[in-house]
């Protein structure tokens, strides 16, 4: 439409943007032009800030090993159908171990640093977690 001026910016008066009949701009409207950065309403200085907790591996471990004992009452107390997700678990639990000796092969772990914590020795940790008979 000839004339028709909606979404355009234009400067009507000498040294502003468009200003609506009762003078002030309005900030919803359309024609005023975005204005300079408003200021945060949070005093960033005088808020405190949220800890995220972490959760250590030692607490970690002693859920899970809470977990798994849990899982296996339940089994034992007549549950025969989750046995089979019970022996599922077994080789997922291999393979996340596989992942983490790899990471710390990575980090510069030593085998015998590895079997050592595992109870094995630095051969026994070798051949059963190598990866690709490499290393």
């Amino acid at each position: 439409m000839p004339g028709d001026d909606a979404g355009v910016w234009k400067a009507r008066a000498p040294g502003g943007a468009h200003r609506p009949p009762g003078g002030r701009a309005d900030r919803h409207d359309p024609m005023t032009p975005p204005g300079p950065r408003a200021r945060p309403a949070v005093n960033r200085a005088l808020t405190p800030r949220w800890r995220t907790r972490v959760t250590e591996n030692d607490e970690y471990a002693a859920f899970a090993r809470r977990v798994l004992r849990g899982w296996a009452r339940r089994v034992a107390a007549g549950d025969i159908d989750a046995i089979a997700d019970m022996a599922a678990a077994i080789g997922e639990l291999e393979d996340a171990l596989r992942v983490a000796v790899a990471g710390l092969r990575r980090k510069g772990y030593s085998w015998a640093d590895i079997g050592d914590r595992l109870g094995v020795t630095r051969q026994a940790a070798q051949q059963r977690w190598r990866a690709g008979g490499r290393d």
